[in-house]
This record gives structure tokens, C-alpha cells and sequence, in this order.
């Protein structure tokens, strides 16, 4: 097998590591493998393409779920969806062909220094992937470290940071294989006592406050949820699922969208300002007394108060009257999921969005806390934002937990999983548990440790019963956010030059 082949069948045994595969050992050996190629590299150009392949095949397999989303419209063909995903795959590629390249560089003289400069660009890069381009942070290489003990780390350096662990770990076991023991030792000693200052540092999740709370999960799918006529089957699953299981005030959770029907409309119209008060006592009906809902929905927007000219996908905090006692509203939009880049140009050639309507989202104002009863001060962050590792709290405002309503029916059944434990890191970085509620699965409750305390699988009807958890003093990363990641890259990019150095 040829060496970029090599390289791409690495890339796909790593994305292996993620979910719903979750065989995290293969990641590590993957990434001993990447450490093989680029060293055997003959030039930069040639540790470039290595680093570019490797990525390819991980993120053509790790994306996949990108593909299925096609299948629910109808406006373009299914198969331009595989063309999505390749398409894709190939610019993202282009961040593990940097660190490759920058590890050959800088790294190919002295075999530690190669694992300290790929460990310390592979957390660079994938900052930036979250960042350019409006970022596209899903499945960065810390998250499948999940399940270890080392993932404490993220509470003080966060995912890209543990990210860098990943290659430093495997590491641990390349430097061996190519004789060089005392190398490995030292990466092992400083690692294994790094995880253990965490662990101490920041303690386990004190026990859960007493407030009741109810996260509903209708299975409600992408292909039902939009048809004309099904708003009243989706209310009634709702509310079916939101019956009262026990007495006392609750906290009720629905997904991302749950409502279909608007629940503000900005036309000046009378007929939709009443539709839309309609549509909030229909849902307040579902509540007592000193409840609470926590429900996504969408705000019609309008610049001249008679067209409908825009919408937000937002999440509304609704009392037992039906009076919205607060709003957020999305910040981070996904192209072409919810607006549409470059509309005119794209639109006359036959393309869409790939989401129901023909109008764009508006952005909201970003991280946000917002304080309302009976829930206290809560940080809201709608679907795809929870993947965004050190963007996810107000950093002037904490909040006591963080409510992750999501759509993920139309992702299939890798997207989920992955999505889920994306929400669990954000959940270790912060030390702030977090309410997971989408219409198929998988919600769930997670504690101030990334822990699940409940959940409901993929393609399951119920409900979550549960205290609501309490939040952990504010983490390292909580404090310092991803400059604490690149600090880490900066350390190890200057341990790589002082062993060079070293040996020269």
C-alpha cells in the first residue's frame, strides 16, 4: 500500500474512535501511525499530502451523518450529499495537512521533537477550524479521550488541548517502537501527573439541587415534523410526554423547534400577533402552577411589518399564562442548514437550504446568561452551537447550568452520538451540567462532570425524569477559555525547540 493510501486508511481507523463506533484505542493507534508517515516523509510536500489523506479518510467517515441529512428534502438530489461530505472533507483536510506539515518541519531531526510539534499544531489547527469560516468544530481529536481518566485534562486546558494529549499519548507508544525509551518515559511521566493534578484540582460534582425537572423527547421525525397539517399530532405527543408525574413546581424541557408555529410574529397584522399568543396558551395549558417550559420555537421577523422577510430559531422561556418571560435567539447559524450563503448566486442555480422554509435565520447576540424563575440563572445554547469547545457560557455571567435543545433527527445514527458527546465535554470544560432535549434522541441530563445521569436513546418516545444537577466551582478552562489550549501548544512548541537544540 502506497504511503498516502497509508495515510487515509489511518484516517479512517481514527474516526473510529467516535461514536457510535467508540473504539477510542483505535484513535491513538492511528495517530502512531501518522507519526510513521510523516517521519518517513522525504520532503515537505510529501508530509503535507500524508497529513492531508490522513485527514481526508477521517473526516469522510466521521461526517458521514452529513449525507443523511440530504435525504430529508426534496429541493436537490440525495446523492449531492456524498458530494457534500468529500467536498468537505477535502477543505477540512487541509488543518491535519498543516500540523503534519509543521511537524516534518520543524520536527523530522529528533524524534521527540516531532511528537511535541505535531501535539502542539494539531491543538492549533483544530482551534482554528473552530474559528475560520465561521468554524466547524465537530469531532475534534479530545473527544474521544471521553471515556479515559486523562479527559480531566479539559478542565484545565479544554478539547484542543486534550486534543494534543491524544498525539502526545500516542506518542508514548511510537517512541518505543522506534528505540527511543527515555523519550517515551519522560512524555509518559509528565502526562500521567498532569491528569492527576486535574482530577485533584477539581473535585467531584456536589449532589443535585432540588428542582424537578422533565425533558421530553416526542420522536417526532424530520420527515413527519414539517408536513402540512401535522401541528396538532406534534402537539398532542408533546403534551403527552409533559403529563405531571409528580407534584410541586417542574422545569420542562422540549426540543429545538418543538413548536412549529410561531410563537412571536413581528408583522403588524392582528391575525398574527393572535395566531401566535393562540399558539403560546396552547402549550401553557400543558403547564401548573409555579412550572416553567423551556421550548424552542422560531420568531418571524419583518423589516416592513408586513412580509415575512426572516425568522430566528430561538429558544422561549414560557410561564403557566402563556407570557414569555425571556428569549434567546441563536447565534450560531449553520450554512445552508439555516440560511443560505450568497443566496442570489446559489439560488439561481437550483440550490437550498436544506432545512424547511424559504426564508434565512437572523443571528442572535451570542453566549448569553439569563436569570427567570424556579431555573435560576440559565445559559442557553441551541443545537450545533454546544460543539464550540470555550464559546459556549458568558464569561461575565456564569450560569448554574446550561440548556442544549437540538434537531439531530435528520443526522441519522452517527450524528447524534457525536453530537452527544461533544455537549458531555463542554460539560467537563466548564463544570457546568447541562439538559440535552431533542425530538429523536438523544437527550439526556449531564452532570458538572460530563457524566450522563440519565438519557433516552436514538428513536425512543419518553421522557426524562431527574433533579437538576448543580454546577461545580468555575474550571481552570472556565476561567481562561481556549487561551489556556494555546498556551499548552506554545509550552510544547518550546520544549520541541529546546530538545533540538539539545541534541544539536
Amino acid at each position: 500500500m502506497t504511503p498516502l493510501l497509508t495515510s487515509f486508511a489511518a484516517g479512517l481507523i481514527a474516526a473510529c474512535g467516535f461514536q457510535p463506533i467508540g473504539v477510542w484505542p483505535a484513535t491513538l493507534g492511528a495517530l502512531v501511525l501518522l507519526l510513521w508517515l510523516i517521519e518517513a516523509a522525504p520532503n515537505l510536500r510529501s508530509g503535507l499530502a500524508r497529513g492531508w489523506w490522513f485527514g481526508a479518510g477521517y473526516f469522510v467517515l466521521g461526517l458521514n451523518w452529513i449525507a443523511t441529512s440530504f435525504t430529508y428534502q426534496s429541493n436537490m438530489p440525495a446523492w449531492l450529499g456524498w458530494i457534500a461530505v468529500v467536498l468537505l472533507a477535502a477543505f477540512l483536510a487541509v488543518y491535519p495537512a498543516a500540523a503534519a506539515g509543521l511537524a516534518w518541519r520543524y520536527g523530522r531531526r529528533n524524534r521527540l521533537a516531532l511528537v511535541l510539534i505535531l501535539a502542539s499544531a494539531v491543538s492549533v489547527t483544530e482551534w482554528l477550524r473552530a474559528t475560520l469560516f465561521t468554524g466547524f468544530a465537530w469531532n475534534p481529536l479530545g473527544v474521544v479521550l471521553l471515556p479515559t481518566s486523562v479527559s480531566w485534562l479539559a478542565t484545565l486546558v479544554g478539547t484542543y488541548g486534550l486534543s494534543a494529549v491524544a498525539v502526545l499519548i500516542a506518542g508514548i507508544a511510537w517512541l518505543p517502537i522506534r528505540g527511543s525509551w527515555r523519550s517515551a518515559g519522560l512524555l509518559l511521566v509528565a502526562t500521567a501527573a498532569a491528569a492527576a493534578l486535574a482530577f485533584a484540582v477539581t473535585g467531584r460534582a456536589p449532589p443535585p439541587a432540588k428542582v424537578a425537572l422533565r425533558i421530553v423527547q416526542p420522536n417526532i421525525g424530520q420527515e413527519e415534523k414539517w408536513k402540512p397539517g401535522s401541528e396538532d399530532l406534534n402537539m398532542e405527543l408533546l403534551a403527552r410526554y409533559s403529563q405531571r408525574s409528580e407534584t410541586g413546581p417542574r422545569l420542562l424541557l422540549w426540543p429545538e423547534a418543538a413548536v412549529t408555529l410561531a410563537l412571536e410574529d413581528e408583522r403588524r397584522g392582528t391575525i398574527f400577533r393572535e395566531n401566535a399568543a393562540a399558539v403560546r396558551r396552547q402549550v401553557a395549558r400543558m403547564l401548573t402552577p409555579g412550572d416553567l417550559l423551556l421550548t424552542g420555537g422560531i420568531t418571524i421577523r419583518s423589516r416592513d411589518g408586513v412580509d415575512a422577510t426572516s425568522a430566528t430559531n430561538s429558544i422561549f422561556a414560557i410561564d403557566p399564562s402563556g407570557r414569555v418571560l425571556a428569549r434567546y435567539d441563536k447565534a450560531h447559524l449553520v450554512p445552508y442548514g439555516e440560511y443560505l450563503p450568497m443566496r442570489p448566486l446559489l439560488s439561481a442555480i437550483g440550490l437550498s437550504r436544506l432545512a424547511p422554509g424559504d426564508i434565512d435565520f437572523d443571528a442572535g447576540p451570542g453566549a448569553e446568561t439569563l436569570t427567570m424563575p424556579l431555573a435560576g440563572p440559565v445559559g442557553f445554547q441551541l443545537c450545533y452551537e454546544i460543539i464550540f469547545s470555550g464559546q459556549v457560557v458568558d464569561r461575565h455571567s456564569r450560569p448554574a447550568f446550561l440548556f442544549n435543545p437540538s434537531n439531530d433527527a435528520w443526522f441519522g445514527a452517527w450524528g447524534p452520538p457525536q453530537h452527544l458527546a461533544q455537549a458531555r465535554m463542554r460539560a467537563l470544560e466548564e463544570g457546568l451540567p447541562i439538559l440535552r432535549a431533542t425530538p429523536t434522541g438523544i437527550s439526556a441530563v449531564i452532570d458538572a462532570d460530563g457524566q450522563l445521569v440519565k438519557s433516552l436513546e436514538w428513536r425512543t418516545a419518553g421522557a426524562i425524569d431527574a433533579q437538576l444537577p448543580t454546577p461545580k466551582r468555575p474550571t481552570l478552562f472556565a476561567r481562561t477559555g481556549n487561551l489556556a489550549a494555546l498556551l499548552l501548544a506554545l509550552l510544547l512548541a518550546v520544549a520541541a525547540i529546546a530538545v533540538r537544540r539539545k541534541q544539536g
